[in-house]
């Protein structure tokens, strides 16, 4: 059976032809699913009888049941969802002073494999649907009662290499009669895979691109960040700097700090060089520590040096607050637990 939530409004109307109604019952399928928020197709009560038969008949609801909920000092909150096949995943909700943001998986498990990161010990199991990548969202609002204002694609996987399921759930979750979250409060992270940076430059959707840097040459990023070994920070770069002259948008550049590794002077004034000139802001984030990590936090004083040093020298820099650490909900550290998936 099809997951409906799967659908762009678009591709609901070429369903719902199929299936012998008019296209415009999408609309207000659309508004039963993303703003009432309903479990089932009776429920849709301003459609017929014979259309809600039809669409029991040929499609499902996707609802994620909440295995487990935890709940940082901080007001951060982590779920363990059952993505309804055996999996799980986690999904995390910051409360900001503009509004409460959701960080979303794009997958079950990741390939990317970087050492910094507690995902990388999941095996990759399977690319979530759009539709599976929406209902976090969903899941959380009903949960909390309250509306999320911004959505960031940070959690366990890598976004560009569930391309087209990430893109069609950002088209849903922007739509003005879906979940109508802007563009401009949704980002998307990527720890660097050039060729679809291309493709996202093309889709004419406003969201911020945030770019997993982590390291300054590619010595240094290759051991942390195996994506180098197949696109240098060369090409990487080259591939950022094309996609701010074609969308006009400025990019995130993602620094996690770690100590005696990527937080001396030197690593600052190479990062000036690779971005000077460029439309970018770079968000420090002390690296957080994970089971059996290489890698550990630099010191305080050290990343506030390395903050100022590059204020001081025109690149836009700022830390970020450090949300969920107390639940291993902060970034970094979603991994998945508690639930064996299937191999």
């Amino acid at each position: 059976m099809k997951n409906i939530k799967d659908y762009t409004l678009e591709e609901l109307k070429e369903q719902l032809k199929e299936i012998g109604e008019k296209p415009f019952r999408a609309e207000q399928i659309f508004h039963w699913l993303y703003i009432e928020k309903v479990k089932n197709f009776q429920d849709m009560t301003n459609l017929s009888l014979s259309l809600r038969g039809k669409l029991i008949e040929n499609y499902t609801i996707c609802n994620f049941n909440i295995l487990k909920k935890q709940e940082s000092s901080d007001g951060t909150i982590k779920y363990l969802f059952d993505v309804l096949d055996g999996n799980a995943i986690e999904t995390v909700l910051m409360q900001y002073h503009h509004g409460k943001t959701i960080c979303v998986s794009s997958q079950i498990g990741c390939k990317m494999g970087c050492k910094f990161c507690a995902s990388t010990g999941i095996p990759f199991i399977r690319n979530l649907t759009s539709g599976e990548i929406v209902e976090q969202l969903l899941a959380v609002e009903q949960d909390i009662g309250d509306r999320i204002s911004n959505i960031v694609f940070m959690g366990i996987g890598e976004p560009l290499d569930n391309y087209d399921n990430v893109i069609k759930a950002i088209r849903i979750i922007n739509h003005p009669n879906g979940i109508n979250i802007g563009a401009r409060h949704i980002s998307v992270s990527t720890s660097g895979l050039v060729p679809k940076i291309y493709d996202l430059a093309k889709e004419n959707i406003p969201c911020t691109l945030s770019i997993s840097l982590h390291a300054t040459n590619n010595e240094k990023r290759s051991n942390m960040m195996p994506v180098n070994n197949v696109y240098k920070i060369e090409e990487l770069i080259k591939a950022c700097k094309d996609y701010i002259a074609a969308t006009n948008r400025r990019i995130s550049f993602e620094y996690a700090l770690a100590k005696d590794s990527n937080d001396n002077l030197e690593d600052a004034k190479e990062l000036i060089k690779l971005l000077r000139g460029m439309n970018a802001h770079v968000n420090l984030i002390p690296i957080n520590k994970i089971e059996n990590g290489e890698y550990t936090k630099s010191t305080n004083d050290n990343i506030i040096k390395f903050r100022d040093y590059l204020n001081e020298h025109g690149i836009v820099a700022t830390i970020r607050r450090e949300l969920g650490s107390d639940i291993d909900a902060a970034c970094g550290q979603l991994r998945r637990k508690n639930l064996g998936g299937k191999k």
